[in-house]
């Protein structure tokens, strides 16, 4: 069974979702607050949260910020907030997917459902060797040439992968969107650009100057492989 974490603090919803939830043979925790879901995060093995961004101790983009100090399991955000600089935010502090209230329990299960596949293992088994860093597909795994760890999240994971199997050919925004998020994300460029982003800061010797992580204006994007040595 599937482990989610539910912080909502709303009690009407909070126990509807876990119900359902639980009706489709998901293990379910429930937070009413953020400290409790953080608390429940350190005691318990996670697969998926589940995170509503006005709690009551504390703000949401609060929490993702603390999650991720430690831990890069996958967060779905739910929000009444509908503004773009809201998602942003979110995104920007980690977060891999944003649903804004009212939404279906379906296509909350299928977003469930394709958080978990992005951290699924994998049995690819080559290997992508830049003059920074070494991608190993197999492992779902990045290191510095200096023999450090550099550490995704399963999202920003889901973008490198997509592109680095690309061979070195663009991808289309919205085939990009559709292959780490899931169908009906065509428009959500802004996630792209953020994880993007993220992924320079992670990767790229100077972010402001990408070698590997190219942007085709107005069509995608794609990974320099270059002179690179794929095994």
């Amino acid at each position: 069974m599937t482990s989610l974490l539910l912080v909502e603090d709303d009690d009407n919803l909070r126990r509807a979702l876990a119900l359902t939830l639980r009706a489709r043979a998901y293990q379910v925790t429930d937070a009413a607050s953020g400290a409790e879901g953080l608390g429940e995060l350190g005691r318990k093995r996670i697969e998926v949260v589940i995170l509503d961004l006005g709690l009551p101790d504390m703000d949401g983009v609060e929490v993702i910020r603390r999650i991720r100090e430690d831990s890069a399991v996958p967060i779905i955000v739910l929000s009444a907030r509908r503004d773009e600089i809201d998602k942003v935010r979110a995104l920007d502090a980690g977060a891999d997917d944003y649903m804004t209230k009212p939404f279906g329990v379906d296509e909350l299960l299928a977003r469930v459902r394709a958080a978990v596949r992005r951290t699924g293992s994998g049995t690819e088994q080559r290997t992508v060797s830049t003059a920074d860093f070494v991608i190993d597909l197999g492992t779902k795994s990045v290191v510095k040439t200096d023999g450090q760890p550099v550490r995704l999240t399963p999202t920003e994971w889901g973008v490198l992968e997509t592109l680095v199997k690309a061979n070195g050919l663009l991808v289309s925004s919205a085939d990009l969107l559709n292959e780490v998020w899931g169908p009906g994300y065509d428009e959500q460029t802004n996630y792209l650009r953020v994880y993007v982003g993220q992924l320079r800061r992670k990767l790229e010797p100077d972010p402001a100057a990408p070698r590997y992580l190219i942007t085709a204006p107005g069509l995608g994007y794609r990974f320099e492989v270059m002179g690179l040595d794929a095994t």
